[in-house]
């Protein structure tokens, strides 16, 4: 017990996940997750923005394939902003063709679509369909890698350092598993319309092996809720899987959970440690829907504005995880500034909602203007001016 509390008290704070992140369950009755054959492992309540078990989750570790998260996000960035399409056709150059490792089996005499290298890196892992996407995207695969490197900063992944975009072992090439958590969270929440891509079980290129073409996330093929997201593979990272998985609950509806097992011996030992954490985070913890989404968690007063009061909660959903059995126990108070006075902006910050367990806080989740409320006339203001002054 003494270890699990450890490590959860040094994660106290989940920063850059989320601005509603609870953080970990540094509390007395934290269940103690099960033994991990890991280097290192990392498991995150994605609907409630918080860690249920961590290991050595700052520890600098190979990336191996993994690195793939970041030339999807900035594949499908540059999707989104048109400067590639689904449908176009990408030259395949003989750095590409002769890439090691994982492939696609792409050749320079061919011109693959975008969304084919997409399966191909996804799906078959492949290394060739990765560079003729980084090359397609920027340039060259030097400054494809330049915007890998200013996107992890954008995030936040202050322990990441890309040296290529595929991960073939290379002095620098490094990052952790809070990192991948920050990045595998974003690209879910940034592109959901191309997640579709990381659950296809089955994809190969036509003229190139159909034996080639199962997803090397066996996950996909165990368990009917997992959905994602990649696999690594070399001999200095070991085996890796972060592992997406959604399924339903009374009174909460969906709820997500990220496991990242990082190190493992096998194949077959990454997807048995990752499908354990994820089987105790849905059993040793319950989810608790505090507020629905874009519901006002409170509407206080306001003063000097056209309405007289101010909606406050936030767009998404607060759910909190809990250890099974003591969802009785949540309670919330707000901290907020009083008085309030008009002008408010919509999604404005307006103070905290702080949620214990018991006697022991969990969290604070930040509270935003649901709605604006603008500033009353002269006439109004006057009014409010005398009543605060009364007040």
């Amino acid at each position: 017990m003494k270890r699990i509390l450890s490590a959860l008290r040094s994660l106290a704070v989940f920063a850059a996940v989320a601005p509603a992140a609870f953080g970990a369950l540094a509390l007395a009755q934290a269940p103690q997750p099960p033994e991990i054959a890991a280097r290192t492992y990392l498991l995150v309540d994605v609907t409630a923005n918080q860690v249920l078990a961590a290991k050595d989750i700052d520890a600098p570790v190979e990336q191996a394939s993994l690195t793939k998260l970041m030339t999807g996000y900035l594949v499908f960035d540059a999707l989104r902003s048109k400067k590639i399409a689904l449908d176009q056709k990408l030259p395949v150059s003989v750095r590409a063709w002769k890439m090691p490792g994982s492939r696609m089996f792409i050749d320079p005499k061919m011109q693959v679509p975008v969304e084919d290298l997409i399966k191909g890196m996804i799906v078959q892992s492949g290394n060739d369909a990765t560079m003729a996407l980084a090359e397609g995207v920027g340039g060259t695969a030097e400054n494809f890698v330049k915007l890998m490197n200013d996107q992890a900063q954008a995030l936040g992944m202050k322990g990441t350092s890309y040296k290529n975009p595929e991960g073939l072992t290379e002095p620098g090439h490094t990052t952790t598993a809070r990192d991948l958590s920050v990045l595998a969270m974003r690209l879910m929440k940034d592109f959901p319309e191309y997640m579709h891509y990381y659950s296809t079980k089955q994809y190969s290129y036509p003229g190139t092996p159909a034996s080639n073409g199962s997803n090397r996330n066996s996950l996909l093929f165990r368990d009917p809720t997992v959905d994602g997201l990649k696999t690594g593979h070399t001999a200095a990272a070991g085996y890796c899987l972060v592992a997406t998985s959604k399924r339903e609950f009374p009174g909460v509806g969906q709820r997500r959970l990220l496991s990242i097992v990082l190190g493992a011996a096998s194949e077959n030992a990454r997807a048995n440690e990752s499908q354990k954490l994820l089987n105790w985070g849905y059993t040793a913890f319950e989810a608790v829907k505090l507020f629905d989404a874009g519901k006002p968690v409170a509407t206080p007063a306001v003063w000097k504005g056209k309405d007289s009061v101010l909606k406050i909660g936030r767009e998404e959903a607060i759910v909190v995880a809990v250890p099974a059995g003591s969802a009785g126990k949540v309670t919330t108070q707000i901290a907020r500034p009083d008085p309030l006075v008009a002008p408010y902006t919509k999604g404005q910050a307006i103070g905290t909602l702080k949620v214990m367990l018991g006697d022991q806080s969990i969290g604070e989740v930040p509270l935003v203007a649901l709605e604006a409320v603008e500033q009353a006339g002269i006439l109004g203001r006057a009014w409010d001016a005398i009543r605060l002054w009364i007040k």
